[in-house]
């Protein structure tokens, strides 16, 4: 009897084990879809004051809104020493408008969530700020503006936050309007985080309808952590896309880079790596540290020459 009990036991343990394992699944699925901002409120509430503040506070997520800004200036192709007008959709605190001034362009900002409108008045940011959702169009005169950048913003008109929104409607409302507001050799670069390939399909399609061309820029595209989304629209005819970065097109564009960086150096005074004059330093700071070092030849910092 006590075998059959201890069997019906360990027989209850494992079913129990298999329902624990089961509801853990499904709550670390449930945890990444709800880990996601656009699921947990509308962005006029998700971004309250406190959530504005901590937004702006914290110097990791300032410095990839930095990044994320100059790489979509970028994309923009704007002209060489020319002051542009550009529309910064979703502009939050005014953290990507602070790269539009410092590059030198007039900008507007438009955003749904006056707490972050209100950090950004606090900050004394530079351009003029604008209460508004995108999903209603956007309030402008015709060619009004020479470029239009988007940070982090576009995936929340893919919800439907309210039982009238219709996110296939307010996105095509929103590039209507802003094919419009914008001058005819304009381009529009948004960085986004699309939740899956159904949301990639829905924003271009919903873009192109409206009238617009491009495509999507997809940044390291092997990388987990690195890989960025920027949709790049162009008002003004079919152009060839930008190279996207962390691919062998761009890492062979980054060596040339480097080559002019390298021969920079050279003309600061820094001897150019690999060269005699930094092999001969780098020989000597090793005497000088006591180091077993060959004697200086003639032959010191010459190429062999290939055997083949």
């Amino acid at each position: 009897m006590s075998k059959i009990t201890y069997k019906s036991c360990q027989i209850n343990k494992a079913c129990n084990l298999r329902k624990l394992s089961f509801k853990i699944g499904y709550s670390h699925t449930h945890f990444e879809r709800m880990s996601r901002p656009e699921h947990k409120a509308p962005p006029e509430i998700f971004y309250n004051e406190e959530e504005a503040r901590k937004y702006t506070s914290n110097s990791r997520i300032m410095d990839i809104q930095v990044q994320m800004c100059e790489r979509a200036v970028e994309l923009l192709a704007l002209p060489d020493d020319e002051n542009c007008m550009i529309l910064d959709i979703g502009c939050g605190s005014g953290l990507s408008g602070q790269v539009l001034t410092e590059q030198g362009h007039i900008w507007i900002g438009i955003d749904i969530a006056k707490a972050m409108l209100d950090v950004a008045v606090e900050r004394e940011c530079d351009g003029d700020l604008m209460l508004g959702d995108m999903g209603q169009g956007m309030p402008f005169k015709s060619g009004t503006f020479d470029g239009a950048v988007s940070i982090s913003a576009l995936q929340w008109l893919c919800n439907a936050d309210k039982t009238s929104h219709r996110p296939q409607k307010r996105l095509y409302t929103f590039f209507s309007s802003l094919f419009s507001s914008l001058t005819r050799s304009a381009r529009a670069v948004f960085q986004f985080y699309p939740e899956n390939g159904e949301q990639i399909e829905l924003i271009t399609s919903q873009a192109m309808k409206a009238g617009f061309f491009g495509g999507l820029v997809v940044d390291y595209p092997n990388s987990a952590k690195a890989k960025k989304y920027f949709l790049v629209l162009m008002t003004g005819g079919s152009v060839e896309l930008p190279q996207a970065m962390g691919t062998d097109a761009a890492e062979n564009s980054r060596i040339a880079y480097s080559k002019k960086r390298e021969i920079a150096k050279q003309a600061r005074g820094k001897p150019l790596k690999k060269s005699r004059e930094w092999i001969l330093a780098k020989k000597e700071r090793r005497r000088r540290q006591g180091k077993e070092t060959r004697e200086d030849t003639k032959y010191t910092g010459r190429r062999r020459p290939c055997k083949f």
